[in-house]
């Protein structure tokens, strides 16, 4: 058995970068988005881990979680990740303090990883050698040439069966736009996201009229808080439309009720906010023993890895503001195929390399 290998330093840093163009959904408009950074060194190797969320994560990172796993074994997350989660008790271990939870975790099993000179995938223990994605975005602020050309190009140029786009902004309007939408993808099947924008009736009138453009996927048409509401609207969608939510559970115990409640068809969860991949497959457990199948929310490469060893998984979000970041400042993210992305198995870990000099014009100052 491998002897111990302590923790030596808990680094994190704040990286804000601009959108390409305006961006909104149904519920929110922004122009930035926020990366943090976690480096974890032991035994000679450094781990790399994330989480998109605020700047103010750094410094929870940093005098919160640092100091409790320091000197803690590298090859045990899962008991470093009891650790962090008794350590926010007091903070609330929701929002915030869970996507820092999240980075550090992430960062912790490629550490193990590359202690162990393996592929994560390899360590988790792969149920597939690659993932279905699925084109994201959409933005409710875009025009209808503009979403034609986002989501065309994800059905021509990446090989996506599925793509998703954003409504809620103006539910009027939105028939109009997912019509748009659909005759720019032809025969792929068409995702759309309200982000929580409509009410249980509101949603049911707008999924009949989304059905007739073949929709198959309506995700968070209610508040994902509103358990009842999801279920309604599931209930009563048109045949053949699944609804899905997810995305803002921060604890297995939501996603547990969630799943009692039969509120979904397909269950989210996104590793980058659920507590990393100690949480992401806790989640994966739950959905197996519900027999729902499970859907990975953006962060596509850092989900790449334990998306291939979770077993009900069945499509990973290829969200355009992540996509465009890994891109940027990660050498090794990984690039479509035929609507896939696999893991590189000749590198050690999660297969990322963070590009410090592309990133630093990004740093946000005082963060650190």
């Amino acid at each position: 058995m491998k002897p111990e290998v302590p923790i030596e330093s808990v680094n994190a840093q704040a990286f804000t970068v601009p959108t390409d163009r305006p961006e909104a959904d149904g519920t929110i408009a922004w122009n930035a988005t926020t990366l943090i950074v976690v480096e974890i060194a032991a035994g000679g190797q450094s781990g790399l881990g994330y989480t998109y969320s605020s700047a103010c994560v750094v410094d929870l990172i940093r005098d919160t979680l640092a100091g409790k796993i320091k000197g803690k074994d590298a090859l045990s997350p899962q008991a470093a990740f009891a650790v962090m989660e008794r350590a926010v008790r007091n903070l609330g271990r929701e929002g915030i303090a869970a996507t820092a939870i999240s980075a550090v975790d992430t960062a912790l099993y490629d550490l193990k990883a590359r202690l162990l000179d393996m592929p994560l995938v390899s360590l988790l223990g792969a149920c597939r050698t690659s993932v279905p994605i699925y084109g994201s975005g959409g933005f409710t602020t875009y025009s209808d040439p503009e979403l034609e050309q986002q989501l065309g190009g994800w059905v021509a140029e990446q090989g996506c069966k599925f793509v998703k786009m954003k409504i809620g902004s103006e539910p009027a309007r939105d028939p109009h736009r997912v019509e748009i939408a659909k005759h720019a993808i032809g025969d792929a099947t068409l995702f759309v996201d309200a982000n929580g924008a409509y009410g249980p009736k509101q949603a049911i009138a707008l999924a009949e009229q989304f059905a007739e453009q073949d929709v198959g996927w309506f995700e968070e048409p209610v508040s994902s808080d509103d358990l009842a509401g999801l279920a309604m609207v599931r209930n009563y969608a048109p045949v053949g439309m699944e609804i899905a939510a997810g995305e803002y559970a921060y604890t297995m115990d939501y996603v547990r009720a969630m799943l009692q409640e039969r509120a979904v068809d397909v269950q989210q969860a996104d590793a980058t906010r659920c507590g990393g991949y100690t949480g992401f497959l806790q989640i994966a457990a739950l959905c197996d023993a519900f027999h729902v199948d499970l859907s990975g929310h953006c962060a596509p490469a850092l989900h790449l890895h334990v998306a291939c060893a979770a077993p009900r998984l069945r499509h990973l979000e290829w969200f355009h503001d992540h996509a465009r970041i890994e891109s940027m400042l990660f050498d090794g993210a990984p690039r479509p195929r035929n609507g896939q992305i696999a893991p590189d198995l000749t590198r050690a870990g999660n297969g990322l390399v963070f590009k410090r000099k592309d990133a630093a014009r990004y740093a946000v100052s005082g963060a650190s």
